[in-house]
């Protein structure tokens, strides 16, 4: 089975938006410009870290779907996929 990437709005939001004069923003959309041209076909991203990639969230998303059997996603900032 071939693998599959959802992208998450966030992420069109940082590719899609003029460059920022924030140095964090800006390199965030540096990072989301690279990984959107050579890694966008490798796993499911978000820049959303408060409600989606975070450490309280990815826990209870590992939960419930280790109690429905089924294998939980890989969530990560583009910035994490790019450092492995």
């Amino acid at each position: 089975m071939k693998a599959k990437v959802y992208v998450e709005t966030s992420v069109i939001s940082y590719l899609s938006a003029r460059p920022s004069r924030d140095l964090v923003v800006a390199a965030h959309q540096e990072i989301t410009r690279q990984w959107w041209d050579n890694e966008r076909s490798n796993d499911l991203l978000t820049w959303n870290c408060r409600h989606i990639a975070s450490a309280h969230v990815r826990p209870r998303i590992d939960a419930l779907c280790r109690a429905r059997g089924i294998a939980s996603p890989q969530l990560c900032t583009p910035e994490e996929l790019m450092e492995t």
